[in-house]
C-alpha cells in the first residue's frame, strides 16, 4: 500500500522532548523502518512525510539521507527514497554482530545474576510456551522480546554496551518476527530460552556466552529460510524442559 493510501501516521512525540526536531524526525522514521511501518519497497517523499510528521521538509530530507548511509533506505533514481528490501548480506552481518555482544553479554551475566531475575526470565518463558500452546505466535514474539529485554536490563551498568545491543536489536526484530510466523521457528526459539536457563543456572560465562551464541545463530538461520521460503509450516524441535543438561547438550 502507498503511503498515499494509508492513514496518517503518528507525529513526532510532545514538544517537550529536548531533541531537535532533526533528530525527533530521524529516530520516529528510523523506527518505522524497522518496525514495519514503513515495509520494504515502499516509495518515501519528503512532502509527504513531513506532513505526516508535522514538520517543515528540512529535517526530513536530513533525516533521509542519514537513513540512506545507514542502509535503511535507497535513493532512487528519480525524486525520493524507498524502503532498503531485505538482503540476506545485511541479515547476516546484523545476526553475527549480535551473536557476539549478545554472547558475551550473557557471560558477563551469568556470574551476577540474582535468583529474582532467573525467576523472572522463567516466568517469561512459561508465558511464551501458553502463547505457543494456544498457537498465539503474537504472545510469543512478545514473550520472547522481554525475555531478552530482561537480560539487556541486566547491562544497566555497561551502558555502551547496553546500548550498541539495544540498536542492534531493533535491527534484528526486522526480521524476527517473520521468523516466528510458523510454528516450528517459535518452538525453536522457546527452546532456545531454555537452553539459556540451563547455561545461566550452571553459573558458567563460557558456557553461557556459548549457547547464547548458538541460539542468535539458529534465529539468523530461521531469518534466512523465512526470507527464501516465506511463512511455512516446519518440524517442531523440543527439548527435555525438565533435564540441566551439560555443554555439549546445550549447543546441540
Amino acid at each position: 500500500m502507498s503511503q498515499s493510501q494509508q492513514e496518517p501516521r503518528a507525529r513526532l512525540r510532545s514538544p517537550e522532548r529536548r531533541e531537535p526536531v532533526r533528530e525527533q524526525a530521524y529516530l520516529r522514521l528510523k523506527e518505522m523502518v524497522l518496525s514495519g511501518e514503513l515495509p520494504p519497497g515502499e516509495r518515501l517523499t519528503e512532502e509527504h512525510l513531513a506532513q505526516q510528521l508535522g514538520v517543515s521538509r528540512t529535517p526530513v530530507r536530513e533525516a533521509l539521507h542519514k537513513l540512506a548511509s545507514e542502509g535503511l533506505i535507497q535513493a532512487l533514481p528519480t525524486r525520493g527514497f524507498k524502503v532498503s528490501g531485505e538482503s540476506r548480506e545485511e541479515m547476516e552481518e546484523v545476526f553475527e554482530l549480535r551473536a557476539v555482544l549478545e554472547g558475551y553479554a550473557l557471560g558477563v551475566a551469568a556470574v551476577r545474576i540474582a535468583p529474582e531475575t532467573m525467576a523472572e526470565l522463567e516466568q517469561h518463558i512459561q508465558m511464551a510456551e501458553q502463547a505457543y500452546a494456544r498457537e498465539d505466535i503474537d504472545g510469543v514474539f512478545y514473550w520472547n522480546t522481554r525475555f531478552h529485554d530482561t537480560i539487556n536490563g541486566l547491562l544497566s551498568h555497561r551502558p555502551r554496551l547496553h546500548q550498541l545491543i539495544a540498536d542492534l536489536r531493533k535491527y534484528v526484530l526486522r526480521y524476527r518476527k517473520d521468523t516466528l510466523s510458523y510454528l516450528s521457528g517459535a518452538r525453536r526459539s522457546i527452546d532456545g530460552h531454555r537452553k539459556i536457563m540451563m547455561a545461566l543456572k550452571l553459573g558458567d560465562p563460557e558456557v553461557s556466552e556459548k549457547v547464547m551464541r548458538h541460539h542468535v545463530r539458529e534465529a539468523m538461520e530461521d531469518a534466512l529460510q523465512g526470507i527464501q521460503q516465506g511463512p511455512r509450516q516446519g518440524q517442531e524441535i523440543r527439548c527435555d524442559h525438565g533435564k540441566w543438561g551439560d555443554q555439549e547438550e546445550l549447543l546441540s
